[in-house]
């Protein structure tokens, strides 16, 4: 009872909206509440599968959707300072939590008699008289524990525990390992490296190196956010090299970070677990419960991108090389050169270079154009709060509100990279909306790794992270919007090929003429975006699309590839990437956005394992959907907002995804939208 007593975690949060009180919270506090938090949960499994009344919605589903709230509390909060805000301390209890947790529901997946309950009332359903939202929850329900083995002999039962419980070991080390591998690495610049460089690039480059302790200096880091700027516009062939090199090479330098052993191991579970539930491979168990439904199917849509896609970066890849020669350069175009002579090009056909709109891009701006979005769009308002407690100092909190002016939610932005955040970009919660016991308001958190300012000078965004902003805000708002009243349905709980199309969206807005307008401004002078420079901005959108597009899509088959074919006949990690890339004639100058050893989207975890694809699949609906505001004449047509809110982004889980965009757009997506808006429709004529 002391421990408890002492430990924040379990006890009532006294804080603004019942906040998680991060200036109170220890790593020490974590194992004692994880420990309470499994306890109370199991307890609360045994009472609801040992019911002798007979199963109904309410003492069985609606009992499960009430369970584990401790847990989740705890998980949270845990998760995000494990993703933002790591330490030593917290990465061993990670190590230890991930173990536990597989251990922790393993049983409770896969309980006879709970799911025996489950069962009876699934083969009743027509019977119970349930609500469209009731029967979407006993649906998922039932094949949650259908797919986690519920219904397996005992001893598979026993092996996919066990298999489950080395997964969550093997997937935490490989985070771990790529965390390990982005902080050791950094590569020190001086006044003669920096020709070329932007003063803002510079400026970021110094505030990474003061993160590191290492004041006065100025650090090329391997986050993205640094590494392609750097290869965009250093004019130093040989430095290009060394941080392309060691880019790629996270997770794969044989030291003790090294997670080639890792996947090979990981896709021999991941194949034995989908032979246990009675599947040929891991992609057909894990698309069976998607939109794609089949690995066939996203093969057909990669492919159909795949070349045009590919017939646009060779065609740009002979002009980089002509652009070369005609420099008097003596060298065959590698993938360090790509982006570099690739801003030329579009300087030259476009008379448009990033640098030139960086300026008017500030990071404040653009998450004002964002809520201002939002308010067109929804009704939103957000206030800064200065009284909710938060893990780091660079993290705000803006209280969110609803049309009437009404209370809806909590919004944290953590947009800064450090060295105790793992690269990338992501949208989590710390509380899910629901609305089974009062209505619970959620916590919503956009997490980038966006480069600081320094000296007062505010931080300035690319138009790729721009873009990026509006992308996480997009999965933000599915979460702020959520109106259901189950929690398992809430948000962004809906398939992995859907949870895309909110985010990718909400990306069109970022770069729509009156936004920019309005909230591009120069971060000295406060001038508007001058509409010469925003028209060659427009007008340069799709160039280099080929190389994006085959960056993204090659990756989306390497990820379908390691999932279809036997594990056994892989191999050599790096052998087999080879392998596939000449397969599919991947242009040598190129590299896949995200090589194997440091694929944490398929790696770290298993929600986009065989699922890499779905960002694509996402933006067949997210070009189509945008479609809808054109067609109205209006990007903030009311009526068509307000059934963008009512079907994508309020109903979380609670619709059959399919059903949800057709309710919304009157048809199902039409697929050329996305060669369309790539700027690939005519090579795919062509073809």
């Amino acid at each position: 009872m002391p421990a408890m007593l002492d430990n924040p975690l379990l006890q009532p949060w006294m804080t603004p909206f019942e906040t998680p009180p991060f200036d109170q919270i220890k790593p020490a506090h974590f194992i004692p509440a994880f420990e309470q938090a499994f306890g109370d949960h199991v307890a609360e499994i045994e009472a609801i599968a040992a019911d002798p009344a007979a199963p109904d919605f309410d003492n069985t589903i609606t009992a499960l959707e009430r369970s584990g709230r401790l847990l989740n509390r705890v998980a949270a909060v845990f998760y995000d300072l494990v993703s933002a805000h790591s330490s030593p301390a917290l990465l061993e209890i990670d190590s230890e939590v991930s173990l536990r947790m597989a251990r922790h529901w393993n049983p409770i997946l896969m309980n006879a008699a709970l799911f025996a309950r489950i069962d009876q009332l699934y083969q009743r359903r027509a019977e119970l008289s349930l609500t469209p939202e009731q029967a979407r929850l006993l649906e998922r329900t039932y094949t949650r524990f259908r797919r986690a083995g519920a219904g397996l002999d005992q001893s598979a039962k026993d092996r996919l525990a066990a298999i489950n419980e080395r997964l969550a070991q093997l997937g935490t080390s490989f985070s771990h390992h790529l965390l390990g591998d982005e902080q050791d690495w950094f590569m020190e610049i001086g006044p003669d490296d920096c020709d070329g460089l932007p003063d803002s690039f510079v400026a970021a480059a110094k505030a990474a190196a003061e993160e590191r302790g290492l004041a006065g200096k100025a650090v090329v880091t391997l986050s993205r956010s640094s590494v392609e700027p750097f290869l965009k516009s250093s004019t130093r062939r040989d430095l290009r090299e060394k941080v392309y090199k060691a880019f790629i090479a996270r997770g794969d330098n044989g030291n003790g970070n090294d997670n080639n052993a890792i996947i090979t191991e990981i896709l021999q579970l991941r194949e034995e677990t989908a032979k246990l539930l009675g599947y040929p491979t891991f992609a057909a168990y894990r698309l069976d419960d998607s939109m794609a439904k089949t690995p066939e199917a996203v093969r057909d849509l990669l492919q159909r991108v795949w070349r045009p896609a590919r017939a646009r970066a060779l065609a740009d890849r002979d002009a980089l090389q002509a652009l070369i020669a005609e420099e008097g350069g003596n060298f065959e175009l590698a993938p360090w050169d790509w982006r570099y002579y690739a801003e030329k090009l579009r300087q030259r056909r476009a008379d448009f270079d990033d640098a030139a709109i960086k300026p008017y891009l500030t990071l404040d701006h653009m998450i004002a154009a964002a809520f201002d979005t939002a308010q067109h769009l929804f009704g939103l308002s957000f206030t800064l709060r200065s009284d909710v407690p938060v893990w780091h100092p660079d993290v705000r909190v803006w209280e969110v509100k609803d049309r009437t002016g009404a209370h809806k939610a909590l919004f944290y932005g953590d947009y800064f990279a450090r060295p105790s955040k793992r690269s990338g970009a992501w949208m989590t919660s710390l509380r899910d909306q629901q609305k089974l016991d009062g209505a619970i308001a959620p916590l919503i958190i956009n997490v980038c790794n966006f480069a600081k300012g320094t000296g007062g000078a505010p931080a300035l965004l690319s138009p790729d992270d721009a873009r990026t902003l509006f992308h996480e805000f997009g999965h933000a708002l599915h979460g702020l919007l959520s109106d259901v009243t189950y929690p398992s349905l809430s948000g962004t709980a809906v398939f992995t090929d859907f949870v895309e199309l909110p985010s990718q969206l909400y990306e069109h807005w970022q770069e729509q003429p009156q936004v920019l307008q309005r909230f591009a401004r120069h971060h000295q002078s406060g001038e508007p975006l001058p509409d010469d420079l925003l028209r060659r901005f427009l007008a340069a959108r799709q160039f280099n699309q080929g190389f994006a597009t085959v960056e993204f899509v090659a990756s989306a088959l390497i990820d379908l590839e390691f999932h279809t074919q036997p594990a056994a006949a892989i191999g050599e990690i790096a052998s087999f990437e080879q392998r596939e890339l000449a397969k599919i004639g991947m242009p040598q100058e190129i590299a896949l956005r995200h090589r194997p050893t440091q694929f944490g989207h398929i790696f770290s975890g298993d929600h986009y394992a065989s699922g890499y694809y779905s960002y694509m699949w996402s933006e067949v609906m997210d070009a189509d959907a945008f479609g809808a505001f054109e067609e109205a004449g209006n990007i903030f047509d009311p009526n068509v907002a307000q059934r963008l809110h009512d079907y994508i982004y309020a109903s979380g889980g609670s619709r059959d995804p399919a059903e949800a965009y057709a309710a919304f757009r009157g048809r199902d997506p039409a697929p050329d939208a996305l060669l369309r808006r790539r700027g690939l429709l005519d090579q795919a004529e062509a073809a």
